[in-house]
């Protein structure tokens, strides 16, 4: 709880269960039920995880939210939460069957780090194979992955630990190609990549297109023709949405005024703030967090999950 009494939503670290091995976990969601409440955490309070969650349904259907946008998985769709986002389940979590990843980013090799873009949000979700051919493959490398990583006895620790991570590393990297055909040239698509992590550095310094275009050396129109590809909307909208976001977060996990909330999103003064909310949110900031306050946060818990 923090000094003004109003209770935050929880950041988990990454700590491998009781007689798992280090690195990362492969859960069905039964398991991922049983290890959230074995260390006293609500799996069904939203929470800000410092790990990747790979989700991925096999029978039913599943309900949940990613930083503030509902998402509905259904068989052989795949959800990747990135640390620091906020997700959240619904009920049907006990009822669907399926698998969940649990990985900090360390885990994964440099070069699988680079070529899967692994700490780079992913701006389509879920993530669906758009044909037989390409579901097919994923499932056949996660039914892989769950069985070498529940054959641990067969192995040395840090062999078993290897192999987890290989099988791991063909996992992110298919997911993270798997619209790639889908996102425009090349060129575009890497010019789309840097505009990304451009705007996650430097958003709450700078919400002007041209100013990041000067700065990786494109022009504004590359940069709003790659980003409607990657994305179906321009550049302008790709900054002002990742500021709407963090914003939305300091409104609801902290008790900082509007003006503040402003200020830390490179918006200062309540005034500029509030309209730029209510532009792009449809309602001001206050009644936003009023809201999203509606009984949905969770008690401060254990930070073990």
């Amino acid at each position: 709880m923090n000094r003004n009494g109003h209770d935050d939503v929880t950041d988990l670290p990454f700590r491998s269960s009781a007689g798992a091995p280090p690195g990362a976990e492969v859960l069905d969601f039964a398991g991922l039920l049983g290890r959230a409440r074995g260390h006293g955490v609500d799996p069904f309070a939203p929470l800000r995880p410092t790990f990747h969650h790979l989700i991925t349904v096999r029978t039913g259907t599943l309900r949940c939210s990613l930083d503030f946008t509902d998402h509905t998985l259904s068989e052989g769709d795949w959800l990747w939460a990135r640390p620091g986002q906020i997700l959240q389940f619904g009920a049907d979590l006990a009822e669907a069957r399926g698998t969940v990843v649990l990985f900090p980013s360390g885990f994964l090799g440099g070069t699988t780090v680079e070529a899967a873009r692994v700490d780079q949000q992913t701006p389509r979700q879920p993530l669906v194979p758009r044909d037989e051919g390409r579901r097919q493959a994923l499932r056949r490398v996660m039914d892989l992955l769950e069985s070498e990583y529940r054959r641990l006895a067969e192995l040395p620790l840090e062999v078993h630990i290897e192999v987890v991570r290989h099988l791991l590393a063909v996992l992110v990297l298919r997911l993270a190609h798997l619209h790639g055909a889908q996102d425009g040239d090349e060129v575009g698509s890497e010019a789309y990549r840097r505009f990304r992590q451009a705007v996650e550095r430097d958003f709450t310094r700078s919400h002007r297109v041209e100013d990041y275009a000067r700065q990786l050396g494109y022009s504004v129109r590359t940069l709003t023709r790659a980003a409607r590809a990657a994305t179906g909307s321009g550049a302008k909208r790709l900054i002002d949405d990742r500021v709407l976001l963090e914003a939305k977060r300091l409104l609801v996990h902290t008790d900082l005024s509007t003006a503040a909330v402003g200020e830390r999103v490179g918006l200062p003064g309540a005034t500029a703030f509030t309209r730029f909310f209510r532009q792009r949110a449809g309602e001001t900031p206050a009644a936003f967090r009023t809201r999203a306050r509606g009984g949905t946060l969770p008690q401060r818990r254990s930070a073990l999950y």
